[in-house]
């Protein structure tokens, strides 16, 4: 994206329910019943994320912090039963959890841009039928509210105003519209 690491890094670390939010489709969020409002600015009222904070995906809870690398890495990971969303323990193992991590990773690009690498890995417990059910289901709309959030991520942290230099070194010259995307 065109906007520096220090400008992204902010949005990532107000991330969740009752903070900034995930930047993507509220509407749908709101659906759901996960009560999300979206900032559309950096809130520095809120606390600094450390880890072992949870990052709630709802109200009844979300993964936590297992990472945070200030301006470079944050990754979250959680065991969630499918049934009501809730963390649980990730022993004794149950049929219906799912245990998953989110990580984040920011890297500067010569030019001053950034690339903001997101992976998620989910491990259906269920067996049988069942697991690649809850695959078929969760996946498709995993990604495209993740793609709605880096999007969203995308157009806050470029619109911060900070646009990195060109490869060379030099700022872009005013009024050149040739700008990469």
């Amino acid at each position: 994206m065109r906007a520096p690491t220090d400008a992204v890094w902010p949005w990532l670390v107000q991330l969740g329910q009752g903070r900034g939010g995930f930047y993507t489709y509220d509407r749908l969020e709101q659906m759901v019943g996960a009560g999300i409002r979206s900032a559309e600015r950096i809130v520095p009222e809120l606390p600094q994320l450390a880890v072992g904070d949870t990052v709630r995906l709802s109200p009844v809870g979300g993964p936590t912090v297992a990472l945070l690398d200030p301006g470079r890495a944050l990754a979250l990971s959680e065991t969630m039963d499918l049934r009501t969303s809730r963390s649980i323990p990730p022993l004794p193992l149950t049929w219906w959890a799912m245990d998953w991590s989110w990580s984040f990773t920011l890297q500067p690009m010569p030019d001053g841009a950034s690339r903001l690498l997101v992976r998620t890995r989910a491990d259906y417990r269920p067996h049988g039928l069942l697991a690649p059910a809850m695959a078929w289901l969760l996946e498709p709309t995993h990604f495209v509210m993740e793609r709605g959030m880096l999007l969203g991520i995308k157009r806050r942290a470029e619109r911060a105003g900070l646009t990195p230099t060109t490869a060379a070194g030099d700022p872009p010259e005013p009024g050149n519209s040739r700008t990469r995307h």
